[in-house]
């Protein structure tokens, strides 16, 4: 136990230390730091959709550099990568930030076939049109009506494996996740059922990507809730 202790602990700080500065013989680049990054999130950062882990190639600048902060500063869990970026500035971070929000790869196949039809239509309706029953917004409304993201810190939804959806709406639902106030997004997991939940994931976990999709630009008017994650900069 205290062997792979050590070894866990070990691997870290390698890790930690490639994402930092580079061995001096490597090229210094922010391709060559940023291969820590790999193991977890695939090559070039475009995680496969039968993964747990997600995709941050290609998602907003803002986006990804807000989750960097909120890893570093206790705002999201996660073991490993809260101890890759405990010790980097923002600047970094920003700069971690820019180098994957600019990478163009293509997209993996839809994750989820075959589910049930009327979850699948429960899911589209949740995300195209909300329900106002319930001040549940369209995710549509915030996410870009090509569900893609939206400039400069909205996060694209599709390309997401089901399983990641489902965990991490549920962890904003728990309060384990936790995002610059205003919390939209938990507010918005707490209004949802599981049933809700499922659905969701199965409709967004079946979409294609179009060739050439990219994130929106900024709405000209005001989003129908309040994001502290999303209002103007990215903080």
């Amino acid at each position: 136990m205290k062997r792979t202790a050590l070894g866990h602990v070990a691997g870290l700080l390698v890790s930690t230390a490639a994402i930092a500065a580079p061995a001096a013989s490597a090229p210094d680049t922010m391709a060559q730091r940023m291969q820590a990054c790999t193991p977890c999130h695939g090559k070039e950062g475009r995680a496969s959709s039968e993964g747990y882990l997600p995709r941050i190639a290609g998602k907003p600048a803002g986006y990804l550099y807000n989750q960097l902060l909120n890893f570093r500063d206790g705002r999201r869990r996660g073991g490993r990568m809260a101890g890759l970026v405990e010790h980097l500035n923002d600047a970094y971070l920003q700069e971690m930030a820019a180098y994957f929000a600019t990478l163009d790869l293509p997209y993996p196949p839809p994750q989820t076939t075959g589910a049930p039809a009327t979850l699948v239509a429960r899911g589209e309706r949740l995300v195209r049109q909300g329900d106002a029953s319930r001040q549940l917004p369209a995710c549509a409304a915030c996410h870009g009506a090509g569900l893609m993201g939206m400039q400069p810190a909205t996060p694209g939804l599709l390309a997401l494996p089901r399983d990641y959806l489902i965990a991490q709406i549920g962890r904003w639902k728990v309060g384990v996740r936790r995002s610059a106030a205003p919390d939209c997004m938990a507010q918005i997991a707490e209004r949802l059922s599981a049933d809700d939940l499922s659905a969701l994931a199965a409709w967004l976990s079946s979409q294609a990507v179009p060739p050439g999709a990219k994130p929106a630009e900024a709405p000209n008017e005001a989003l129908p809730m309040r994001c502290g994650s999303s209002d103007g900069a990215a903080k």
